[in-house]
């Protein structure tokens, strides 16, 4: 194939990447922006195979066939609960593949090279391995949390940022001995000869130990982050996978992948950053996994003084033992009488999959003429967009689905605002409780509205351990219990 040619179905294959993501900005045209980025990527991959003149290799295929039917069985039955879960295994399978490129290149023939070229592979393919093999075994370990095959709380090894320390430095010692190595290899050709074989059993001896350290490393990094910042690691990871992409480019010689995995780790990143800042956390404090109230000192002093109030225990009996009926006829009372209504969805709603009874609810506050709007937090579900992709699945109108920023002014002067599985995004402590995890975060100011339905499975504290204050204040009906059937009695009546 002609490299011109090559160079230009290239060029159309990363504008049609970017024309997707950019399409993914709205629930209206992401499905196109989807199709376009996967049809985008499948082109890339032939091009790929036919500038290398290896499109006639049957292995291939069969490889290529396996990993289709994987990936259409894995996707085809993956819930939108289970998005984050997924994104997290396909991150880690993007960073593998990264790695096993690196490992092939660096145990491969480099004799055929002049050394610059050599060395420059050498250098592009120990990072790929190494950040390929963080971003395996970090999203592995990531994968696992969401699941809950393991436990969501942080992990604190004896000495944790000491051991992490050493590994690093573990891992630019090998870095130095592969790149020495070599360097005797091809620059002392006579030393060469006179290693023989043993030159390279030594290069598969530090290629497994790069890649062990560095799996090794990827686990403890993500194992002391607590399940309620896994998603910010997650896009983390995400953008990681891209760099790990990018930077196996650079060892083939591959202006595509330089150019898709630069697009991958720029879209991370920037989606790391809205995380942070929606959580109002710094990168730092997620990846040291000090979000998370301990048991030392430190959360001592937060659940004392102006705070003991806050941690005192939960009057979920007495909620309970309200007379549900009385409670049933107030709502509908107050949602009579309301012409301004905002709903907030949670990734309680998520887990019920209880959008479609929302949607019912929906309609039926418009046919009475109500003024309806969704308030939409950006960290609420597992991902940025989870609520906003589950309302549009029922058709719920995307125009009327607001972001924190453009809605928060609106609650003191809204008549009624149905909490539908939200906890933390609501929990006013996170304006007064310092010392807490939650304290800073932006929130959903629905305390300030007229009068607040909370429909919750129970009053237990939300990710961040911190108890929601929101559920003693007097102008709050809470109804407990699973979403679908909380929501549906009000159906009933409104």
């Amino acid at each position: 194939m002609n490299l011109t040619y090559y160079d230009g179905i290239s060029l159309l294959c990363i504008l049609g990447i970017i024309l997707g993501i950019r399409l993914m900005n709205s629930p209206k045209t992401a499905k196109y922006g989807n199709l376009l980025g996967a049809i985008s990527l499948a082109c890339a991959v032939i091009v790929t195979l036919v500038k290398n003149d290896i499109i006639d290799n049957t292995l291939l295929w069969i490889a290529i066939a396996i990993g289709g039917i994987a990936g259409y069985y894995l996707a085809a039955r993956v819930t939108m609960l289970k998005m984050p879960q997924m994104v997290a295994l396909l991150n880690g399978l993007g960073g593998g593949a990264s790695a096993l490129v690196a490992v092939v290149i660096l145990l491969g023939d480099q004799g055929a090279f002049e050394l610059s070229v050599a060395l420059f592979t050498v250098i592009t393919s120990v990072l790929a391995l190494i950040v390929g093999g963080i971003t395996f075994s970090g999203s592995m370990i990531a994968t696992a949390k969401l699941e809950q095959r393991i436990s969501q709380r942080p992990v604190y090894l004896k000495r944790h940022s000491f051991i992490l320390g050493l590994i690093s430095i573990t891992l630019l010692v090998l870095f130095a001995v592969i790149l020495h190595t070599y360097f005797v290899s091809f620059g002392n050709r006579s030393l060469g000869d006179t290693l023989g074989n043993n030159t390279d059993v030594l290069t598969l001896i530090l290629v497994i130990l790069i890649a062990a350290f560095s799996l090794l490393w990827g686990i403890i990094f993500t194992m002391r982050v607590g399940g309620a910042d896994m998603p910010i690691t997650i896009s983390l990871l995400n953008s990681m996978s891209g760099l790990a992409g990018a930077i196996t480019g650079f060892a083939i010689y591959d202006p595509l992948l330089i150019a898709v995995g630069g697009i991958v780790g720029a879209a991370g990143l920037i989606l790391t950053r809205v995380m942070c800042k929606g959580m109002n956390r710094s990168l730092l404090q997620v990846l040291t996994g000090k979000t998370v109230l301990g048991s030392g000192t430190e959360a001592k002093t937060a659940m004392s003084g102006e705070n003991k109030e806050l941690f005192a225990e939960s009057s979920e009996k007495q909620i309970e033992e309200d007379d549900y009926n009385k409670k049933i006829k107030k709502i509908t009372a107050i949602i009579a009488e309301a012409e301004n209504i905002i709903i907030v969805p949670g990734y309680g709603m998520a887990l019920a999959q209880a959008q479609y009874q929302v949607k019912v609810l929906y309609d039926k506050l418009m046919e009475r003429g109500k003024d309806v709007k969704f308030a939409i937090h950006p960290v609420a579900g597992r991902m940025p967009g989870h609520m906003n992709v589950l309302l549009a699945e029922v058709d719920i109108p995307y125009e009327i689905l607001y972001e924190l920023d453009v809605i928060n002014g609106d609650f003191c002067n809204t008549d009624l605002v149905i909490v539908i599985g939200a906890n933390d995004v609501i929990n006013p402590a996170a304006n007064t409780a310092q010392g807490t995890p939650i304290y800073g975060m932006p929130i959903l100011n629905v305390d300030r509205a007229k009068h607040i339905v909370v429909l919750n499975k129970d009053t237990k504290p939300g990710y961040s351990g911190v108890p929601n204050t929101i559920y003693k204040m007097d102008k709050v009906i809470l109804i407990l219990g699973d979403a679908k059937e909380t929501i549906a009695p009000i159906i009933s009546y409104v």
